[in-house]
């Protein structure tokens, strides 16, 4: 138990710098926008001095790594700036719109996950027989399918010939929890599949490799019963699809973006598009920055997860 306090411990200590790490290139990569932030805020028509003026006002001529100062001193202080006219905060504009795709990215990978184990255990069960022969069918099928291309099929399939789903919007659950469920079905399913046929071939190949270990032929010729030695192979098993879990939730993340589109939803994705097409840098800029946040702070915790279920390597 110390050792994995101190590992998580420094896990931890190491965010930080990667905040600052992450920060750093979001407001360097923005610096290459051909938005201007001053005449995007006046207008075209704005005179040079109206532009010289905004620009002074907000720092937008000072030297690079001045500007960059500024700007953690104001993401410390919670402040991400304001979007283009009517100048609404970008902090909480982005409060609004994340725990949408919060939601979304947690039933995603929450179907992820349960598919994932109930496809991969049952191929590793039947290794080489029919229901493997479908898995992996199934799994290829699963990870060639774009999620965006499924989402279409799927509004087609169950919102247009067959009324099941709406097409898209959003309703809050404290509203209606089954109104919640019916619109985000479609888009979690859209983003669960490629990411669980993935997963998926991770634990089927993990559970064939454990289930053929001495330690499971013993607890069998003990006459230990199949569900828990199913149950202990399967924690073993894990270990492996734990360490692109991480990497799954960003590909969840960064696919909620295009899904939000398609189905109309109220989330970052949204935010995204309204601040590239209306030359937003603020709003692009914060955005970014809190998926990239998000995304780290979602690795940390399956780092932590994958110390709990592997504690073989809490003594390094």
């Amino acid at each position: 138990m110390v050792a994995f306090l101190r590992l998580a411990l420094r896990r931890l200590a190491m965010m930080p710098v990667m905040i600052l790490g992450i920060a750093l290139l979001v407001f360097v990569v923005m610096q290459f926008s051909p938005v201007d932030p001053a005449y995007n805020a006046l207008g075209d028509s704005a005179s040079p001095e109206a532009r010289a003026a905004f620009a002074a006002a907000h720092g937008l001529d000072d030297p690079l790594p001045l500007r960059y100062i500024n700007f953690l001193g104001q993401l410390l202080q919670g402040d991400l700036g304001v979007t283009v006219p009517p100048g609404q905060p970008v902090a909480d504009r982005i409060a609004a719109a994340f725990p949408l795709t919060l939601q979304l990215t947690i039933l995603g990978l929450v179907l992820a996950v349960i598919l994932a184990v109930a496809l991969g255990v049952t191929g590793a069960m039947y290794r080489d027989r029919w229901p493997d022969q479908v898995f992996r069918v199934l799994s290829m099928a699963g990870v060639a399918v774009p999620s965006f291309w499924l989402g279409v099929l799927l509004i087609q399939q169950f919102a247009l010939n067959m009324p099941v789903f709406p097409t898209g919007g959003y309703t809050n659950p404290a509203d209606s929890f089954t109104g919640w469920l019916r619109t985000m079905a479609l888009p979690a399913i859209s983003l669960a599949v490629p990411v669980a046929a993935s997963l998926a071939r991770l634990v089927r190949t993990s559970m064939v490799a454990e289930l053929d270990r001495d330690y499971v032929r013993t607890a069998r010729g003990n006459g230990l019963p199949p569900f828990l030695v199913v149950r202990s192979v399967l924690r073993n098993a894990l270990v492996t699809p734990l360490t692109v879990l991480g990497i799954k939730v960003g590909y969840l993340l960064s696919g909620a973006v295009v899904i939000e589109a398609i189905f109309d939803l109220p989330g970052m994705g949204k935010l995204i598009l309204e601040g590239v097409t209306g030359g937003d840098t603020a709003l692009v800029q914060g955005t970014v920055l809190m998926i990239a946040i998000a995304f780290l702070v979602v690795n940390v915790i399956v780092d932590l997860l994958y110390l709990l279920v592997n504690p073989r390597i809490r003594t390094v």
